[in-house]
């Protein structure tokens, strides 16, 4: 009875766990490296550091508002042909204090616009603290 349930059907078994296997190694490669699978689709990524945080507020608002950090890291990919065409500074990064309430303590996100046909991988931080000056 046991012999005959591990070896009917011997050569399917066999196929499905190397099957498995395969899917198993192709899904592991492509988790753990992205920059190599975006190779081989023809994209690119690119890395900006220290990039500065621009602080929109409201025309009405005369604070002059800072953030903490100042200067975020941004990862963006896109095809070969557009990210070898890309300038210095083609990221802009921005933090909308429009609807800020100085007295509620509160981290806001960071808003980045990237060029047309480039994607947005990451930023770090992604947040940012708002700080206001003391009064004089």
């Amino acid at each position: 009875m046991l012999r005959n349930l591990l070896f009917k059907d011997f050569g399917w078994k066999l196929f499905s766990i190397l099957l498995a296997g395969f899917i198993w190694v192709t899904v592991h490669k492509i988790i753990e490296e992205p920059e190599t699978a975006g190779a081989l689709t023809g994209t690119t990524r690119v890395t900006y550091t220290d990039l500065p945080v621009l602080v929109v507020a409201s025309a009405a608002d005369i604070h002059l508002y800072r953030v903490k950090p100042d200067k975020v890291t941004v990862i963006v990919s896109g095809p070969s042909d557009i990210m070898s065409v890309l300038r210095d500074n083609p990221v802009r990064v921005t933090v909308d204090l429009s609807k800020f309430d100085p007295a509620a303590a509160q981290s806001l996100p960071v808003d980045v616009s990237v060029p047309g046909g480039v994607t947005l991988v990451r930023v770090i931080p992604d947040r940012v603290e708002a700080i206001v000056p003391p009064k004089s």
